[in-house]
């Protein structure tokens, strides 16, 4: 196993990159079909009609459970309203002034804020296509773009209809977009000129596109199809970048963020429960690792942040590489609300297959390069996705969200009923003998406290566990449980999250715990810095089982720490890295849930086995997982150190010291 190397200010960060003016702006996707948008206000208006008769807490209404719940099939717009409480605030005009109708149609999505999350869904109109697929014929030439419906050429039906090709015929997302300071975009056409001129598309061969009093806007493939330089660009996804006109810029409402150029607004209410997401990072699925980062470095100077690399990240025989590359970001966030919105930190996560089995390989094999997730930050995750689920089962729309292994949070042991709960507010040790402990566990099997992978079922309570062990204990035993009757049940109820507990200890709460558990959420910890995940199951995916992208949703707990000054440090972009526990998980966890849809539908032992087989793996990579965590984190804050001794903040000897740390660790974190 390789190691891995992190660090948003890591010192290996090349030292001749610029702080590009650089944000996030929008993702789109482009998608079989999108409504009128006034089927989109109906649902809308529906719910918001309930809600006032009613709270979305309410579980016990009609709707569908995550194990009933078709993932496929579904309309993402329709899916981000009644399962995130998004509202469609912009749209493409359905016909322009001369009354000539649009060739495609797109409704622009966000959450509450309108300096969050943009995700715009575009498809073909239905003049276009009848069947809301691409149409067209293979020979078509989708650099034409002689059927434009207006002047705005990243709202042309050529565009959809060249994503499809390039993808296999399957939806995706297709565009990502960033908003670029003044000037900044002659820069980088100038740099894909120079550097990458193969990867400018024909209709923006003269730079970029000017549309008076909203934006100028220039788009560049994002891969090449294998190396970089000597093979064709992928003709799928896209980079966008969008610089502002001043004008628009300084008149627009509030000052706050960018219009899409061609869009108009579209007025939405937000319920109160809605929660305001922010762009996190966005994940590629490529051929060429290398290839992609070295793009990205050569016309953004973005450098690697965090690195991944053979054997850590496995599922059985599958076998990935990843690498994180950002910006050198120059922003201050001075508290963890500000670091909630933050547009500035840009992280575009990289996998590349090593192995022809697994996740990664199957998309890239099935539909080809491109997006394989965006993920946005949360304020509370717990909510969110309580919510979510709630909303789910009311409505009958909205996400699921991949199965995790109970293995990940904890099951219970007989060891552990030996050794007992060893925490602070503990009531009692619970320690049993070994025949004791042998007998309480298989009385909590046989009387169905515990599932097959010996977790314990999240309903049970204090009263149910004590009423079965006491209706059951033998008479040979009865003495010595009474006597750890209280100590036992607290043990076997903290079983649920031991595995958390042993990361967090007493920092949450016991319901704050089952809650993360009940909701399969992800945990990891950095240093004194927290990271909370979800990911959804897919999306855009017309069948069952086919290969599709995702959404992923987080939390990050940045740790508050005083500096020498005795005034509150700046808080980190990104703090709490990308959680190697959880990256391992994610990866483990698509397969997992790949493996319980076929052992459901086939009931196949080889399945069965399959699903074992990660669980298996994820338990023994969780301890050495943490090892590597916590070098990590070592390392990161000795590479701060150097900085500072670099810029003559710290002692000659301390500056030689702090490298010797870095050296350490960073053999640490590489087992053998």
């Amino acid at each position: 196993m390789a190691g891995q190397r992190d660090g948003p200010n890591d010192g290996d960060a090349t030292e001749e990159e610029d702080a590009f003016d650089i944000k996030f702006s929008h993702v789109q996707l482009y998608v079989d079909r999108v409504l009128p948008v006034r089927e989109y206000e109906e649902l809308e208006a529906a719910i918001a009609k309930f809600h006032d008769g009613d709270d979305d807490d309410d579980d016990d209404r009609a709707g569908a459970s995550s194990s009933s719940f078709a993932t496929h099939g579904r309309d993402v717009v329709r899916q981000l309203i009644a399962g995130l409480g998004f509202r469609v605030t912009g749209r493409y005009p359905e016909s322009d002034a001369g009354g000539t109708r649009a060739a495609t149609r797109s409704v622009l999505v966000t959450s509450s804020d309108p300096d969050g999350a943009r995700i715009l869904v575009t498809s073909l109109g239905e003049e276009s296509d009848a069947d809301g697929r691409r149409g067209g014929d293979e020979s078509h030439d989708h650099d034409d773009h002689d059927d434009d419906d207006g002047r705005y050429l990243h709202f042309d039906p050529s565009n959809v209809r060249r994503f499809y090709d390039a993808h296999r015929d399957r939806q995706g997302v297709a565009v990502l977009a960033f908003e670029v300071g003044p000037g900044l975009l002659d820069r980088i056409f100038g740099r894909y000129s120079e550097l990458h001129p193969g990867l400018i598309p024909e209709e923006y061969a003269g730079g970029a596109r000017a549309y008076e009093n909203e934006a100028r806007v220039f788009e560049a493939y994002a891969y090449y199809v294998g190396d970089k330089l000597v093979t064709s660009p992928d003709r799928g996804t896209r980079l966008r970048f969008v610089e502002p006109d001043a004008v628009a810029s300084s008149s627009s409402s509030n000052g706050r963020g960018v219009t899409i150029p061609g869009l108009v607004p579209v007025v939405a209410e937000f319920l109160p429960s809605c929660s305001p997401a922010y762009f996190d990072h966005w994940v590629s699925n490529v051929v060429s690792r290398t290839g992609f980062v070295d793009t990205l470095k050569d016309v953004l100077s973005f450098a690697p942040r965090v690195d991944f690399n053979a054997g850590v990240v496995a599922a059985g025989e599958a076998q990935i590489e990843s690498t994180v590359v950002g910006n050198a970001s120059d922003a201050t966030i001075g508290d963890a609300d500000s670091a909630l919105r933050d547009r500035s930190q840009i992280y575009l996560p990289i996998n590349n297959a090593l192995t022809e089995v697994g996740h990664v390989h199957g998309f890239l094999k099935e539909i080809g390069q491109g997006v394989q997730h965006v993920a946005s930050r949360v304020d509370d995750i717990v909510d969110f996705v309580q919510r979510a689920n709630d909303r789910r089962r009311i409505f009958g729309e909205g996400f699921t969200f991949l199965s995790i292994p109970r293995s990940y949070y904890g099951i219970l042991t007989e060891d552990m009923l030996v050794k007992g709960v060893r925490r602070e507010d503990a009531k009692g040790k619970g320690s049993l003998s070994p025949d004791c402990a042998g007998a309480v566990y298989d009385i909590c099997a046989r009387g169905g406290l515990l599932h097959e992978d010996s977790s314990l079922a999240l309903d049970a309570t204090e009263d149910s566990i004590t009423m079965t062990i006491d209706s059951m204990i033998p008479a040979l035993h009865r003495e010595e449980y009474d006597r750890q009757r209280v100590g036992t049940v607290e043990t076997i109820l903290h079983s649920r999250y031991v595995n958390l507990y042993n990361l967090l200890r007493d920092h949450l709460s016991e319901e704050s715990y089952v809650a993360i558990v009940r909701n399969q959420i992800l945990v990891d910890v950095q240093g004194e810095d927290l990271l909370f995940q979800i990911f959804t199951s897919n999306i855009l995916q017309r069948e069952s089982g086919e290969e599709a992208p995702f959404f992923e949703f987080i939390q990050r707990v940045c740790s508050e720490c005083i500096g020498p000054d005795g005034c509150p440090k700046k808080l980190k972009p990104g703090c709490g890295g990308f959680g190697i526990r959880n990256f391992l998980t994610l990866f483990l966890s698509i397969e997992v849930t790949k493996a319980i849809i076929e052992a459901s539908n086939a009931r196949a032992s080889d399945d069965v086995s399959g699903f074992d087989l990660f669980t298996e793996q994820l338990n023994e990579s969780n301890p050495l997982l943490t090892e590597i965590s916590d070098a990590m984190t070592k390392e990161g804050a000795a590479r701060e150190k150097i900085a500072a001794y670099c810029r003559g903040e710290e002692k000659e000897e301390d500056g030689e010291r702090w490298k010797l740390i870095v050296e350490r660790e960073s053999l640490a974190k590489t087992p053998q």
